[in-house]
């Protein structure tokens, strides 16, 4: 009986369309603000339900009986018990607790409380080594003490004084000037020339 028409007898009808229209267009409405808490920050007035916890590190326990971290044997092949001298380096002086030498370049050294050195096919090295294992592929002058084995490969060329425990030499390889075998050097040393009678 007593209709209204549809956007006429409320003057806020006009405003309720246009609030709707905006909200239509989402590029044009800004976002609702959210009023002041009693304490004038912008925080929100309730905490998380979830408390903030630092991660911390898990310790790693060790297993009694096993090995432990400081006892673990470093291997040869590791990267941080190997020096490599390059092909194009020069390197003179004293070289002292490395397990593996490999030389590719120009070594002119004293070599001592080494495992293992290699002379690649282009390496040269001039000096003193003492060493458990020695491979020559490039040129070996000085002395030379491989105690457990020494083996020159087919373009090695070993010049100098020479002591080894097993030595293997590849067709091809050379060997020059005064060489022997720790085992005969010990007994020579003790002054033992042979059986003697009495």
């Amino acid at each position: 009986m007593f209709g209204k028409e549809k956007g006429k007898g409320t003057p806020g009808a006009d405003k309720g369309a246009k609030k709707e229209a905006e909200a239509a267009t989402p590029d044009m409405a800004a976002p609702p603000l959210k009023p002041f808490s009693k304490s004038r920050s912008h925080a929100p007035s309730k905490p998380s339900s979830t408390p903030f916890r630092p991660e911390i590190p898990r310790r790693v326990t060790e297993i009694p009986g096993g090995p432990g971290r400081t006892d673990r044997v470093l291997s040869l092949d590791d990267e941080a018990n190997r020096l490599t001298v390059g092909r194009n380096i020069r390197l003179t002086g004293e070289i002292t607790s490395c397990e593996k030498l490999v030389v590719e370049g120009q070594v002119e050294a004293s070599l001592t409380d080494a495992h293992t050195i290699v002379i690649a096919p282009h390496g040269h090295f001039k000096g003193n080594a003492s060493v458990a294992e020695a491979d020559i592929s490039g040129r070996f002058e000085g002395t030379l003490v491989a105690q457990d084995k020494l083996t020159i490969r087919k373009d090695g060329c070993v010049d100098g004084s020479v002591r080894y425990g097993k030595i293997v030499i590849e067709a091809g390889g050379e060997i020059s000037g005064d060489m022997a075998s720790l085992d005969s050097d010990e007994y020579s040393d003790s002054g033992n020339s042979g059986p003697t009678n009495k």
